[in-house]
């Protein structure tokens, strides 16, 4: 946990030198390679930029536009990477760790039912947030709804996290720790939402036959 710890301070650190010496090309940046599936924590780049518009820099409006459309622009590069590493990947190479041909046709009628509004409120879910745009890419999502329910889930994450950096402004570390709690919570219940898939699909197929019975 200390090795962790210490990981992510020193990310944090990294964060608010690129927010502080680039400014809005900065945040552009890092959001962007946050949506891009590079682990930058959103919530350090935006509640500094806000406290940085607390001290004069920048405007609310400013720091959320950059902060939205470099979320936009990563999502498609993690789009691309999963509409295009489908054939590459998954349809050549996934029979071999058992993804087969009609898990892919499944996951592409959940997308078509489910996908808009899963993309939508992952994007206000931390961790999630990053990597919706794979799946999305890989199901074949069409990809001017994917970026509307992206740009519509983003803009109200950013938005807030920005506001926030304002309003507490020296004290936005306090709120980044306050925040982290919320990341547990969201990688608990993906956990046990695995488990009990894991669970279900298990009790489905039975156990395997008992030889000596």
């Amino acid at each position: 946990m200390l090795v962790i710890a210490s990981l992510t301070d020193s990310l944090v650190t990294f964060v608010t030198d690129v927010v502080r010496d680039i400014g809005l090309p900065g945040i552009f940046v890092l959001m962007l390679l946050e949506s891009a599936c590079i682990p930058i924590p959103s919530e350090a780049t935006m509640l500094f930029a806000g406290f940085n518009v607390s001290h004069g820099h920048d405007t609310v409006a400013t720091i959320t536009i950059a902060g939205v459309v470099g979320n936009l622009v990563g999502s498609w590069v993690a789009y691309a990477v999963g509409y295009y590493g489908r054939v590459g990947l998954l349809e050549r190479h996934g029979p071999k760790v058992g993804i087969r041909m009609h898990h892919l046709q499944s996951a592409d009628r959940w997308f078509e039912r489910y996908g808009a509004p899963s993309v939508f409120f992952s994007r206000l879910l931390p961790i999630v947030r990053t990597f919706i745009s794979l799946p999305a890419g890989a199901a074949r999502m069409p990809f001017w709804r994917f970026s509307a329910y992206t740009l519509a889930g983003c803009i109200p994450w950013v938005l807030a996290l920005a506001l926030i950096g304002r309003e507490v402004g020296d004290r936005w570390k306090d709120w980044r720790h306050s925040l982290e709690y919320v990341d547990y919570a969201v990688v608990a219940l993906i956990v046990l939402g695995i488990a009990y898939l894991l669970i279900r699909r298990w009790r489905r197929t039975g156990p395997a036959a008992d030889p000596a019975g």
